[in-house]
């Protein structure tokens, strides 16, 4: 079957498959990638930094179209309101993130039982790999930028121990203050104390600057296009076959060919003494043995005792 596959119509056409098996494929890479696609599309409006109070508003829900939203805001921090949240990444490196109490400054009073005069909302100030390199917040009045983002769920069954704290969890971390708060928090990326840069960037320590970006929205999955991307597989793959297949059949035919030759060449052929060429073949003229020969001019017989006439 080699030699059949090797003949220049069936090699073009085995080029001529692969390179539709390829035009296949990468219509079946495209369908893929059209399978999983976002819920919205990321806002660049995100970047453009505004003001906490005038996007958020605390004792609510936090609305989803506000998240990644970078603010500002002017405030203090509370020293004794902060706590390490453990299973952090920075480059691949595991290790905690500090996170501190923030008064807003003009920020809207809660009002109601448990309500306190001031509203703050925790703020992720950095990251350590070590739990003794946390510092305390800098202290005075302090001019945050950073990335708004929504609460945490508190890990359940968890206790994290003092200090510590499972999530960056609103609930879990109002109850510990005892503050009132708004429903998310900060992530910083700018802290300035009378202009001058008070964060970690700047003091360049074992406290790293956390640089969170954009989170990218919720992937949705499209089964249409997932199927249509297994589709062209195997089309792809019939492709091919169909050569497969052709090449098989000149194959068989080929020996069909062959076997009728041999056939051909085993009947036999017709000699002088078959019997139909014997009885075709006219009687000789030349008598048998022991047959007499006539005369063809016959002559009266001599006597074989004449009389003498007187």
């Amino acid at each position: 079957m080699l030699k059949t596959a090797l003949k220049p119509r069936w090699i073009a056409g085995l080029v001529f498959a692969i390179a539709i098996s390829g035009v296949f494929v990468l219509l079946s890479q495209w369908q893929f990638g059209r399978s999983t696609q976002a819920e919205a599309p990321v806002s660049t409006t995100t970047e453009e930094t505004r003001q906490l109070t005038a996007v958020l508003q605390p004792g609510g829900f936090f609305p989803g179209s506000v998240a990644d939203q970078m603010v500002s805001a002017t405030g203090t921090y509370d020293p004794q309101k902060q706590v390490l949240v453990a299973g952090r990444l920075n480059d691949g490196a595991k290790g905690y993130w500090i996170v501190s109490a923030f008064a807003v400054k003009d920020a809207p009073v809660l009002l109601g039982g448990g309500a306190t005069p001031q509203t703050w909302i925790p703020v992720a100030r950095g990251w350590v790999a070590d739990p003794a390199d946390a510092v305390a917040p800098p202290s005075g009045t302090i001019e945050l930028t950073g990335r708004l983002l929504p609460s945490e769920s508190p890990l359940p069954q968890t206790d994290p121990g003092p200090g510590r704290a499972s999530a960056v969890s609103v609930a879990e971390l109002i109850n510990d203050w005892n503050v009132s708060s708004y429903p998310g928090f900060v992530a910083a990326r700018t802290e300035l104390s009378g202009g001058t840069d008070v964060g970690p960037s700047a003091a360049g320590g074992a406290v790293k600057p956390l640089r969170i970006g954009p989170q990218p929205p919720a992937q949705q999955l499209n089964w249409l296009n997932l199927f249509y991307s297994v589709e062209w597989v195997v089309f792809a793959g019939f492709a091919l076959f169909i050569w497969w297949r052709l090449v098989k059949d000149d194959y068989r035919r080929d020996l069909e060919d062959e076997l009728d030759e041999e056939l051909a060449g085993d009947e036999p052929r017709a000699g002088p003494h078959t019997p139909e060429t014997h009885a075709a073949e006219p009687h000789s003229a030349e008598p048998h043995a022991g047959a007499q020969a006539t005369d063809p001019h016959p002559t009266a017989p001599h006597p074989t005792n004449p009389r003498v006439q007187s």
